[in-house]
This record gives structure tokens, sequence and C-alpha cells, in this order.
């Protein structure tokens, strides 16, 4: 019989919590779901079949490439299963099973019907960008990179940000006086044009962006969680705890570090929310992702260049503003479940 581990009642609360703002419970499912469709995203808008049966064989194209020989083709590259040829192909000895969307967030559909960018229609139900890829499929690729990004970049943030906070507080004295003089002159570097002097000499990508990002990120919890063990480091229990020969650094891990982190896990969806903002306004510059990686910032400098395609702007608009939106509910919802004084905890 499964063991199981019952939350305590202090945590018991803080769901309870959580639960009780409705709002920020229902987001927190809102968000999950549409995160989990974009991590599928190969699944749901692809150029690729998702299965293929031809000759009695089963053939999985969507996470293996086959050359066109395979299914009866001339050419021993890559099978092209849009081209008509091997489609007919196929079909002759078999059937293909397709995702709801062919076209993946590089696939230029060359069979529109209007001059790209082309308004939405039955084949793209979002329309096409002035290279004639589909819409829907970059949004829920960007979609993913957005959310991926903002993660990591909040985690990597949090564990420098919580070190740096954690030794200033505890350790204090002139070692928390420089760190923090230190503090105040790197917050005030501009960094946007740290981020223009580093696209100038190499090209930025995913790695790149989050490590300059990281750079300026981490400082929004030192603050907090200095505050959090300038106050903790003098209590009973850390004193004990040092006159019993514990180590500076268990002490720190094991007895003020739990109540730094409820400060860390209140701010974390605020800090997801401006990682998420952070790159779509890069990439909105043309300073981000590479050219032609599909995020939802290239998609609103789209819209911005081409006004008579509004179906750019207002889908980049609606799944940005939509996404934050739920971000910062769930913030809210996190900061209720650890606040005493609200109703639910009580």
């Amino acid at each position: 019989m499964a063991r199981r581990f019952p939350l305590s009642p202090l945590n018991q609360r803080r769901l309870a919590g959580f639960r009780a703002n409705r709002r920020g419970f229902w987001s927190l499912w809102i968000f999950l779901v549409l995160f989990g469709l974009s991590l599928v995203a190969e699944l749901i808008c692809n150029d690729r079949p998702l299965l293929v049966s031809y000759d009695g064989g089963l053939y999985f194209p969507v996470v293996k490439d086959y050359p066109e020989t395979t299914f009866g083709g001339f050419f021993p590259t890559a099978a092209d299963y849009r081209d008509p040829f091997v489609s007919e192909a196929i079909e002759e000895k078999g059937w293909i099973l397709w995702p709801p969307v062919r076209f993946s967030y590089d696939t230029v559909n060359k069979n529109l019907e209007e001059p790209a960018p082309s308004a939405p229609t039955w084949v793209n139900p979002l329309g096409t960008d002035d290279q004639g890829r589909d819409v829907l499929a970059r949004t829920l690729y960007g979609f993913r990179l957005s959310v991926l990004f903002g993660l990591m970049l909040t985690v990597f943030s949090s564990v420098v940000g919580v070190a740096a906070g954690a030794v200033q507080g505890y350790f204090g004295g002139l070692l928390d006086l420089f760190a923090q003089r230190f503090l105040e002159i790197w917050g005030g570097l501009p960094q946007l044009f740290v981020l223009i002097i580093v696209a100038s000499v190499i090209q930025p990508g995913f790695w790149t962006l989050l490590l300059i990002l990281l750079l300026f990120s981490w400082t929004s919890l030192v603050g907090v969680v200095r505050a959090e063990f300038l106050r903790a480091r003098n209590f009973d229990y850390v004193r004990a705890a040092k006159a019993l020969g514990m180590s500076d650094a268990k002490v720190m891990v094991k007895h003020v570090l739990p109540n730094a982190m409820v400060a860390t896990l209140t701010f974390a969806p605020f800090i997801l929310s401006g990682s998420v903002t952070a790159l779509t306004s890069l990439d909105f510059l043309g300073l981000g992702m590479p050219p032609g990686t599909a995020s939802l910032g290239e998609l609103l400098r789209l819209g911005k260049e081409n006004l008579q395609a509004p179906w750019l702007g207002i889908t980049g608009f609606l799944v940005l503003a939509t996404m934050l939106t739920l971000l910062v509910f769930i913030g809210e919802a996190v900061r209720d479940a650890f606040d005493p004084r609200k109703g639910g905890a009580r």
C-alpha cells in the first residue's frame, strides 16, 4: 500500500487560502492547460504527419525522418509530406494522420489565395504573417518559448538572489554594507544599453539572453531575503543551534531559509511575468531571439509593421495579455495563501 505524505497544518491552511481565491485558483488551471498544450505543440501544429500507414507498416514522421524512397519516391532525402506526389503515393497503399494544423512555426504556405500576410481562413485559422507562415503555429510555439524562458530565468534568478540575500542578512556588518553599495551601483546600470552592446558583438540566442537578463534580474529578491535573515538571525532557536555547534551554513539552510522562502514563493509569479515581458520587449525591438524564431514579441512587431493585417497585432496582444493576467492572478492567490491575515488561511 502506497504511503501518504500528509501536509502539515500550516501548509493545509496555506492551500486552503490559495483555493479561497477563486480567481487565482482557476487562473492556475487555465495557465496549466495552455502551457500543457504548448508543450505538445508538435502534435497540434506540424507540417509532418503524426502517423503514416504504408504498405502494411506504421511510420511516425513526427519523431523520425524517413527518406522519400520509403514511400515509393525517387530521392533518398527526407520526405516532404506536403508534396502532392508523396502524399498521393502514401494514400495509394495506406493513409495519413495529420495534426489539426498542418503547419509548423517555420512552414511557409505556398498555396495562399492572396498575398501574404493573408487573412484568417479554415486552412490558417489566425491567418499568416508577411512571410506566409501560420500565425496559430507561431503563437503556440512562441507561447511555449516565452513560458520556458520565464520559468528558467525565474528559477535561476531566485537561486542567486536568495543566496546573495541570505549571506548579506545572516553575516551583516561590513559585508552587508559593501554588498548594498554594490547593489545600488549594479541596479543603476542601463540594462537596455548593455543588451544593445552585446547584440552588436554576438548573435543573441536563448542562453545568451538568459545569461544577460540573469545578470540584472537576480537583485529583485535580495532585499526581502536579506530583511528576513536580518530579522531571524537573532531568534532564540537560531542562537541555540549555533551554541550547539551547528555550522553557519546548516543554520542558514535548516533554520532561517524556510522563513525566507515564503517571500520567494510569493514574488515568484510576478518575477515570471516580468521575465516574459522582458523577452517579449527584446524581441519586439529586434534585440531578442534570432530571426525566424517563433516569439510573441516578433508577432507584435509584425503587427506594427503590417497595419493592414490587424490579426497579427490583435493575436499577439490577446495572447500576451491573457498570459500576464493569469500570472498576476496566480501571484495574488499565492500572496493571499501566505498571508496569515487573510480569512482563508486562518
